[in-house]
């Protein structure tokens, strides 16, 4: 079965022409579901949504500050470019009532240029036969037919999402590497030493260093071989422009890295051995929690770090503790510039790789959750007893799990904790994140199988 990756949709446009609008309109209710991921939700730039039964990854590319036009042209091409960068598919806002402006046609020609898909939304359409005239001036564009919408009213928006998703299947047919490969995002904030760890990983073994399909100088993805395996490095370091206020670049770092991991199948964090791990590092590592991408932590530099007999255990405790909602990431200890422990790297990548993969027969974890609810009695409520049926692997990447039970409300986080907790004892499931089913099935058909 090939890799299942949901295609990634970017926004891209001026200020003030209803993208913020329209990423919540397109999210659903979405966007009200908090999830328990520390810091995550709070920047509401990415949501997972779905169109006709097709998921995808929504990313807001925002925050333009209006302060003149040559910060708000510059500003919309790095938009344009993390949008190039990172999206299967671009939406090209703009607002019929602002009309066309000089920074709309320059944004244009760098899309028209990156050979990416776009579809072009005329914003603010309320009244199309009246406005019909001023929609068709955007075809001047040269992005083929502008989409007439109004994202307050919500008209038009699903004409424009049947649109985008006749691009995605181009997305998995084009696929460029065939689905043995192994993808690593290796994210993390700027300058922890992203690019040192690659291009020392790859030495000599560079095979080919691609620029895939539409990607830039900035977003390299680098195919590797290494003890006859192939592996492809995803990189998400670019971020040069040191002007930047800190908020844009923490935006655009965010924006990259759900595009990074979108791809990948495990996920390398580097963390600054020196610095510590910080809630900026909490809020990149959410990311590839919620995809159920495979985690390693890469402490880099630590050659740089004073060390005594109890270091590296204070530290690991550290990260634990910050990063709590993902106890199975695996730790390792690194230094991109002395090269140490660098080839454990690759060892545990394949054993991460392994387990996201690993397939448990479903006699045997039956099995284990008769002996987990032996040794620990389920919660019971108002004088119900949770009972647990039946438990199935149905899925892969990350291991799904369904736990038939007579009662969901019942199933209380923590138990479904203790389960997994038991799952893991048996198997370990090192570096991978496991997810849980909980579905109700009546006394009556509770032997169905």
């Amino acid at each position: 079965m090939g890799r299942k990756r949901k295609p990634v949709v970017a926004i891209v446009g001026r200020p003030n022409v209803g993208k913020s609008t329209l990423f919540n309109v397109l999210a659903g209710e979405r966007l009200s579901i908090v999830k328990d991921t520390p810091g995550v939700t709070r920047d509401r730039l990415y949501t997972d949504t779905d169109w006709l039964d097709k998921e995808f990854t929504l990313i807001d590319t925002g925050g333009i500050e209006p302060d003149s036009k040559d910060i708000i042209l510059s500003q919309m091409r790095e938009q344009a470019q993390i949008a190039i960068d990172t999206a299967d598919v671009i939406i090209f806002l703009t607002d019929v009532k602002q009309g066309l402006v000089d920074a709309d046609h320059q944004v244009a020609v760098m899309l028209r240029k990156s050979g990416k898909p776009v579809v072009l939304a005329v914003n603010k359409t309320d009244n199309y036969n009246k406005q019909m005239a001023d929609v068709f001036e955007f075809y001047n564009l040269g992005l083929g037919e502008p989409y007439a919408i109004s994202s307050a009213e919500r008209t038009g928006i699903g004409e424009l999402l049947d649109k985008v998703i006749e691009y995605f299947p181009e997305i998995h047919d084009n696929d460029e590497d065939d689905d043995e490969t192994v993808r690593i995002a290796v994210v993390g904030k700027p300058n922890v030493g992203k690019s040192s760890i690659i291009n020392k990983l790859i030495g000599e073994n560079r095979v080919i260093v691609s620029n895939i399909a539409g990607t830039t100088r900035d977003a390299v993805d680098t195919k590797v071989r290494h003890n006859g395996k192939d592996y492809i490095f995803v990189d998400t370091a670019g971020l040069r422009r040191k002007n930047k206020i800190k908020e844009d670049l923490e935006h655009y770092m965010i924006v990259r890295t759900v595009g990074a991991v979108e791809k990948a199948d495990v996920t390398v964090l580097v963390i600054d051995g020196a610095e510590g791990i910080t809630e900026q590092d909490a809020k990149i590592a959410g990311i590839a929690h919620e995809r159920g991408k495979g985690m390693i932590i890469a402490v880099n530099k630590w050659d740089a770090v004073e060390k005594n007999d109890k270091t590296q255990n204070e530290y690991k405790k550290k990260i634990r503790n910050i990063l709590s909602f993902m106890p199975y990431a695996e730790i390792i200890f690194i230094s991109a510039l002395t090269g140490q422990r660098l080839p454990k790297l690759y060892d545990t990548i394949d054993a991460v790789v392994a387990n996201h993969a690993m397939r448990i027969q479903t006699g045997v974890v039956n099995e284990i959750m008769t002996q987990a609810v032996v040794m620990q009695q389920p919660p019971s409520d108002k004088g119900k007893q949770l009972r647990l049926y039946y438990i199935t692997q149905v899925s892969v990447k990350p291991p799904t799990f369904v736990i038939f039970v007579n009662d969901k409300e019942l199933m209380h986080f923590s138990y479904t904790r203790y389960i997994e907790n038991q799952i893991r004892d048996a198997f370990g499931f090192a570096g991978t994140p496991l997810k849980f089913i909980i579905r109700e099935r009546s006394e009556k058909n509770a032997g169905i199988k």
